[in-house]
């Protein structure tokens, strides 16, 4: 293939791409669909990312690990925004919303629920015992577990 061709296929390409997702399609390659992409709030997936880091917390064997997966609840309901958000700490969460505490009613149940696991999440970071950090991490899980029931209950 000469180099015009290779030139034409790519802008080829580069056009499709931006006709696709002008349309609403999903964003190309990332398995999101074009809402995703444009950061529409989808608490209820940020809640079980959460819960998910959360568990790995607790069930973490380091101590650096369990710090991490703690940093990935805070991060996923506090949202970038939040005081708590550490950006030198991944977001799982990135593109599902602006953190699950943003994106509930504000004096819901489930928003108490989501402002305990974040206080438990912040015991844990600052807690320099293996055990004790898995313990508020522990608790951290129980509570988005309830905030996960909660929001099933209001739907």
């Amino acid at each position: 293939m000469n180099k015009f061709s290779s030139l034409l296929i790519g802008c080829l390409s580069a056009t499709a791409l931006t006709a696709a997702m002008a349309a609403g399609a999903p964003a190309a390659g990332t398995g999101m669909s074009a809402s995703d992409a444009a950061g529409s709030a989808n608490p209820d997936q940020e809640i079980a990312t959460a819960l998910q880091h959360a568990g790995m917390s607790a069930g973490s064997s380091k101590l650096e690990d369990v710090h991490a997966h703690l940093h990935h609840v805070i991060n996923c309901l506090e949202g970038p925004s939040g005081e708590g958000y550490d950006s030198t700490a991944e977001d799982p969460c990135k593109g599902q919303g602006t953190g699950a505490i943003n994106d509930v009613k504000n004096k819901s149940k489930e928003r108490k629920e989501l402002d305990d696991a974040v206080k438990y999440a912040n015991k844990g970071l600052k807690e320099n015992d293996l055990k004790k950090a898995q313990k508020e991490a522990k608790k951290a899980m129980d509570e988005l577990k309830d905030a996960q029931k909660d929001a099933k209950k209001g739907k």
